[in-house]
């Protein structure tokens, strides 16, 4: 079946493996039938930060609400162009694949502009003028996929359970959960590749092959169990229930089965590490 895949990458040099993997992604996409749209942030000289200057037609001119701002402009079709396009794209994909390069534990700064940017309110949050409600699970892009791709300097062992820069997945979880599930979509668990500046010409035909055979399951592949807001276990939309995983505490108590959202990655993707 042909689907829609949106790539959403932020990486400025044209020969970085950040853009290889973009490349691969394009290729296998299309061989598989599926159509691709692409937001090439750099190349595209995506607008980073959020300020007025994104409310010319102000709701009220003497204070800037972000929140009642842009659900003004979202609204009344007063967003500029450039954010508008965005949320098009992101409605006609059935999946969203962000490629990127980690830097300072996090994604790039252009990339963090784009969600909040994009995510107005009425859209990426406060959906359907239900505030709170429709959100972790539920919202304007529930039933979509998403997954991220990250090209991380670091060795994977400082990255692992006890590595001194913290667990990936644990650093993702902000954008995993928060800027993918909570409007609602289902996330997939990060692909990484470690060490990106040391990888010999080899080794990085390994990555972009364990990267299309991950690819080829886009749309067959288990998403990380989030518990969804709605599903019971937050009876007040805030909290967990005293009885759900008792014993767990912070970011995993938020999955219902934690051991369950890392599978073992494609046999390219171990070797040379």
């Amino acid at each position: 079946m042909s689907r829609t895949v949106l790539l959403v990458y932020a990486q400025p040099e044209p020969t970085s493996l950040t853009r290889s993997f973009v490349d691969a992604a394009v290729d296998a996409l299309s061989r598989q039938g599926h159509q691709v749209l692409q937001s090439d942030l750099y190349g595209m000289r995506w607008k980073a930060v959020l300020d007025a200057d994104d409310f010319p037609d102000r709701a009220n001119p003497e204070r800037l609400s972000f929140i009642a701002e842009s659900g003004h402009a979202y609204a009344n079709g007063a967003q500029p162009p450039d954010i508008a396009e965005e949320q098009r794209k992101l409605l006609a994909a059935d999946a969203v694949i962000f490629v990127f390069p980690l830097w300072w534990y996090g994604v790039p700064a252009i990339l963090k502009g784009w969600f909040e940017r994009v995510y107005a309110y009425g859209f990426g949050y406060g959906h359907q003028g239900q505030g709170n409600r429709l959100r972790y699970g539920d919202g304007a892009l529930k039933g979509k996929r998403a997954l991220l791709a990250a090209m991380v300097g670091g060795g994977e062992e400082d990255y692992g359970p006890r590595g001194i820069n913290g667990p990936l997945k644990e650093l993702l979880f902000p954008v995993t959960h928060g800027c993918l599930f909570y409007p609602g979509m289902d996330v997939l668990p990060p692909h990484a590749v470690y060490g990106v500046n040391r990888l010999s010409r080899e080794e990085i035909a390994w990555q972009l092959d364990g990267w299309r055979q991950r690819l080829a399951g886009l749309f067959d592949e288990a998403p990380i169990p989030f518990r969804s807001q709605n599903g019971g276990d937050y009876p007040n939309g805030h909290q967990l229930a005293a009885n759900v995983a008792p014993d767990v505490e912070g970011i995993w108590a938020h999955v219902a089965a934690p051991g369950c959202h890392a599978p073992q990655p494609p046999v390219a993707e171990r070797v040379g590490q």
